[in-house]
């Protein structure tokens, strides 16, 4: 009778706890909770919209943003002397007729010295023609005489003219010539500092160039010649704007190989009224080629995501609903691919982080 009610007393506990158990592994065995794109990614997350498009292949091609050389003004000085002071640094924008530097030069004191004797001897050859033009209305001096005193005056004050002229074109001040921008624009090259000596005719001191409309200078090869053409469509896109595109098309292609870089030039004309476009700036050029009548379903490049040597996407229908599906890629160019698979024109797949949620799927399914 003890041992029954011992078995009472214990047993229905041990039956509860076994039962416990049982229920906590039942719940242990429920399904994963669903994987849901986290706020950070979200903030940064892009998506595409699938688009059944004509396929288009296209070449990339390495180029250089250069300065319209029809609006590019070097500057070298027009005498000897020392520059004792610069007005501006690279990349200044400068208005025509700006004062830039000041050069100390004896030519500014030989043209002031020879102005001051040309007007001396003016003053005395006029006192001359006035007493000429009496005697001879008095009949003293002769036609000639007269000829000869109005001449001397004409040729000093000519002389003196073209002296006055050289010290406006040199921009002559009371110690120094200044140097005076000749066209507005960017100081796009700078030779020139306080203290240094320059020549007449010399090397270049700066370089002002009109960065309204900037040429990018792409280089096509042997193999790409048969696919570039005169305003043939262009985008353009710099390392300094990774996300940014800019279109043009190819105005001119030359005949004539680079002799040192072994490629034809290709020239684009670009707008450049926001100045993203820098001289010296490097460049991809994306020229479209191989234009086809066959469509496909096209998604950004970016889009893809390679695992296992098979390509795949993210479609997403909301933040906590996301589907893996495998594509196959047909052709790609700079930007897009085109696959075939199980996508549907209007869908919408990740284009940003996806390889990121895409591990993330992976990690959560095998919970």
């Amino acid at each position: 009778m003890k041992t029954k009610n011992y078995m009472a007393a214990y047993g229905f506990p041990l039956l509860l706890a076994l039962s416990g158990c049982s229920q906590k592994d039942t719940a242990e065995k429920k399904e994963p909770a669903a994987y849901c794109i986290s706020p950070e990614l979200k903030s940064n997350l892009k998506l595409a919209t699938v688009a059944l498009q004509p396929i288009e292949e296209s070449i990339t091609l390495t180029g250089e943003v250069e300065s319209n050389s029809d609006k590019t003004v070097p500057f070298v000085s027009l005498v000897d002397g020392v520059v004792t002071q610069t007005y501006f640094s690279l990349g200044d924008h400068v208005s025509r007729g700006q004062v830039l530097a000041s050069v100390k030069s004896v030519s500014l004191n030989e043209m002031q010295g020879d102005t001051q004797t040309l007007e001396a001897q003016l003053a005395v050859a006029k006192r001359k023609l006035a007493s000429v033009e009496a005697m001879f209305k008095d009949d003293i001096a002769s036609q000639k005489d007269l000829e000869e005193a109005r001449s001397e005056v004409q040729i000093l004050r000519s002389n003196i003219s073209k002296t006055q002229k050289n010290m406006k074109l040199y921009s002559a001040g009371k110690s120094d010539f200044l140097i005076k921008s000749p066209a507005d624009g960017y100081v796009i090259e700078k030779n020139i500092s306080n203290g240094m000596p320059v020549s007449a005719g010399g090397d270049k001191l700066f370089t002002i160039s009109n960065l309204d409309k900037v040429w990018v200078m792409a280089n096509v090869y042997a193999t790409n010649m048969r696919h570039i053409y005169v305003n043939q469509p262009a985008v353009i896109k710099t390392l300094a704007y990774p996300d940014e595109s800019f279109t043009g098309k190819i105005d001119a292609v030359s005949q004539v190989f680079n002799e040192n870089e072994r490629v034809l030039k290709a020239k684009i004309v670009m707008d450049n009224n926001n100045m993203k476009l820098r001289p010296g700036m490097s460049a991809d050029i994306v020229l479209p080629i191989n234009s086809q009548n066959v469509s496909a379903l096209a998604v950004p490049t970016k889009a893809l995501i390679f695992d296992n040597n098979q390509s795949y996407v993210l479609v997403y229908k909301q933040d906590c609903d996301l589907e893996v599906r495998h594509v196959t890629e047909i052709v790609s160019n700079n930007s897009t691919t085109y696959v075939e698979g199980s996508l549907k024109a209007g869908e919408r797949v990740v284009a940003t982080n996806g390889l990121i949620i895409y591990e993330n799927l992976k990690n959560q399914t095998a919970k």
